[in-house]
């Protein structure tokens, strides 16, 4: 058993400090508060718990500033995607764990604990299965066990180009399967993550576009209790192609036509009419946000205020990883309502609340759900995951309370961090992955060779 006595640390019911915490095989086994030191390892600081990321594709890391020339025509996510497909081209399996790596180490270095890895790269470049379906699938848990990043990982169903059935392109062929190959595909995965602690297995509709509603239901039927994760509505053309298709509104025939409720996850769901929006709502869903990649990628704003009044619950990952913040997925998230609706502290709900620790604690019930994992809390048989800011930072060390978590998503951000446990261990120690000089070179060989 390792025995901790954290300085300060928000728990369940509020700020505590000299809090002693008893972890045993990861696990928090008991909490203390007001507790003495004697006989505890003390970590100093400001320790939060770790914040979910509940939407990743690992190896876009390494084309994070690729797309950002512009183009002959009206540059849009569409082009973007373009620019995706060629990158894809030229990864090897090896290139993937690396990218992976990274891009894991800097969510553990920048207040993310565990992840949500959206996983739809399963093929050879030229589209052929490798000889093990889920070899790729065991390259991101690989890259899990490297860095010590907890896991959920979803391997994506996408069988489909387009609404209606329409044939894959060229683009795609590295992530097709049908629910034959897909089955393989996730039994592949659930033993990828056997040998990684606490891992768990979800299922990955890719999107409305690239399924059919008679695969949607068979791939969901695979899930059990485990989550479901979709990407819709993201964008304008994707609402218009849907209506076209099928008369209704992606999330509407989603509501219409798949049994939603509180295993899934709806990525971004940025255009929504009122009704929609009630209805997420009422499903118990998450909707999960990426404000920075939702704002890199030109894709609009969600309908936060709305969906916050009506009872709904999120969580915020970091999609394409252009670049890697928990507090910034959050004060993204706050400062597109702020532009929206022309006013400030929009997400608070309540006179004299921290839109800080509003944001954080709303985040960490809806990542925790979307992630299906015991995390989000520094309590009794939760992951003994948690991050530690530096109380003596400039910008936290006059305040106290609320005021910490305001200065950190506001302010500080990932310069605040100090310290990471992912389950009971420290990953990160002064703002710097223990194991960041490998990682680090081996990212930057894989991207040498692939951009030569």
């Amino acid at each position: 058993m390792r025995r901790l006595i954290l300085d300060h640390a928000l728990l369940p019911g509020g700020w505590a400090h000299n809090v002693g915490l008893d972890i045993e095989g990861g696990t928090i086994a008991a909490v203390h508060p007001e507790t003495s030191a004697e006989g505890r390892e003390r970590v100093a600081g400001i320790a939060l718990p770790g914040l979910p990321n509940l939407h990743s594709h690992t190896f876009q890391r390494g084309m994070a500033g690729l797309a950002e020339t512009r183009g002959p025509e009206g540059d849009s996510f569409w082009t973007w995607r373009q620019v995706m497909y060629r990158f894809l081209g030229k990864l090897t399996p090896d290139d993937v764990e690396a990218v992976a790596a990274f891009a894991m180490m800097e969510m553990l270095e920048g207040g993310f604990t565990a992840l949500a890895e959206f996983h739809y790269l399963h093929h050879d470049a030229d589209g052929r299965p490798y000889a093990d379906i889920a070899e790729l699938s065991g390259r991101i848990a690989a890259a899990a066990h490297k860095t010590g990043m907890g896991l959920t990982l979803l391997p994506v169903f996408y069988a489909q180009g387009g609404f209606g059935g329409a044939a894959p392109t060229e683009g795609q062929r590295r992530f097709i399967n049908d629910v034959e190959s897909y089955a393989r595909l996730v039994e592949g995965a659930r033993k990828a993550v056997a040998g990684l602690d606490d891992a768990a297995v979800g299922i990955a509709p890719h999107s409305l576009r690239a399924v059919t509603p008679e695969s949607l239901g068979e791939i969901v039927a695979m899930a059990g209790e485990g989550p479901v994760h979709i990407h819709i509505a993201e964008q304008v053309k994707e609402v218009e192609d849907c209506l076209a298709w099928s008369g209704q509104r992606p999330v509407a025939w989603l509501l219409d036509h798949a049994p939603v409720d509180r295993r899934w996850c709806l990525i971004h769901a940025t255009h929504l009419d009122p009704q929609e929006v009630r209805g997420i709502a009422a499903s118990g869903a998450v909707a999960g946000l990426c404000p920075i990649t939702e704002a890199n990628l030109g894709d609009g704003i969600f309908e936060g205020v709305d969906y916050l009044s009506a009872g709904g619950c999120f969580g915020v990952g970091s999609d394409s990883n252009i670049e890697i913040s928990a507090a910034g997925e959050l004060k993204q998230f706050e400062y597109s309502q702020r532009l929206k609706h022309r006013a400030r502290n929009v997400l608070a709900e309540r006179e004299g609340q921290s839109t800080g620790r509003s944001l954080y604690e709303k985040a960490l019930t809806g990542g925790t759900q979307a992630l299906g994992r015991r995390i989000g809390a520094i309590a009794e048989w939760h992951r003994a995951d948690f991050v530690v800011l530096d109380a003596d930072h400039p910008d936290l060390a006059a305040v106290s309370g609320d005021r910490w978590l305001d200065a950190y998503v506001f302010v500080a951000g990932r310069s605040a961090i100090d310290t990471v446990f992912v389950a009971g261990k420290p990953v990160v120690r002064s703002g710097r992955h223990v194991d960041r000089d490998a990682i680090r070179a081996r990212y930057a060989q894989a991207m040498t060779r692939i951009l030569a």
